[in-house]
């Protein structure tokens, strides 16, 4: 039984970390919503809150033009890499063949390697291709950084399944194919959920590859256009703020959206293993 003195510290413990937590979000909002002409910024409480910072950033970060791209890269990205990661996670959790523990130890390789060290020489090999600076060059690598979580996460969750049903499935003449879409996925919502969020805000904030891939001005992504609001000497803090609440809204409200489903997978077992 939990003690009061227990209960008393798991509280400060949890208060402490969500002041930890909010702390940058709240210093973001102030300084978005302060005087553009404000030194200070910060902690400081604006005296009235300017939304026309909002839109003075929209307009500047050419966030009109980016917002289509990244909308279209992040769907792109998600739906492709989440349905590749269950497949190869269907196989690397419910069969056995030759050379699978191998394969999965190549895929589970691929969360190990910084995006740093493999950045340049992606670079050449995609503009050897002619794929640079195209949708392509933002689509395929992070595609490909994402499966390598994915189907870590989706193997667990298959692995952990339960039996009786796919061997129930089984007998009463389900094929593969069929138990896997029509029993599994659906049994495993709140773990594919938690991975298209966490894909989803990987791929929207992605900064250092959109950054080298792509050059052409109408193929950039909003985390670009934060450098519209930095100078060689000096940075809008006012203006770069609010261009940062704004990148950072659509993955407040993908969150807020499937957080119930979100926080299922992540205490369902998904990672049990």
């Amino acid at each position: 039984m939990t003690s009061r003195i227990e209960r008393t510290a798991t509280y400060a413990i949890l208060a402490l970390f969500a002041v930890l937590a909010l702390t940058p979000v709240i210093g973001i909002l102030s300084t978005a919503f302060s005087s553009p002409n404000s030194v200070g910024g910060g902690f400081a409480l604006p005296d009235t809150l300017h939304w026309s910072n909002f839109q003075q950033a929209w307009q500047r970060g050419h966030f009109g033009t980016y917002l289509g791209n990244s909308v279209l890269v992040t769907l792109v990205v998600v739906t492709a890499s989440t349905v590749l990661s269950i497949l190869a996670a269907y196989a690397f959790g419910t069969m056995r063949f030759r050379g699978s523990t191998l394969l999965f130890y190549l895929f589970v390789l691929g969360l190990t390697l910084p995006q740093e060290a493999l950045v340049v020489p992606l670079y050449f090999d995609l503009r050897y291709f002619h794929l640079t600076d195209t949708y392509w060059a933002l689509i395929l690598p992070q595609t490909a950084q994402s499966l390598a979580f994915g189907v870590f996460w989706m193997r667990t969750y298959f692995m952990n399944s339960t039996r009786s049903v796919i061997e129930a499935a089984r007998v009463d003449g389900a094929n593969t194919w069929t138990t896997l879409w029509r029993i599994l996925v659906p049994m495993g919502r709140p773990a594919i959920t938690t991975l298209i969020v966490i894909t989803f805000m990987w791929t929207w904030n992605e900064f250092l590859m959109a950054l080298v891939m792509i050059s052409d001005e109408s193929l950039r992504t909003v985390p670009l256009g934060l450098a519209f609001f930095q100078g060689q000497q000096s940075a809008d803090t006012t203006l770069l703020a609010a261009a940062s609440a704004l990148i950072a809204l659509p993955v407040v409200v993908v969150y807020v959206a499937l957080q119930r489903k979100f926080i299922e997978g992540m205490l369902s077992g998904a990672v049990k293993e």
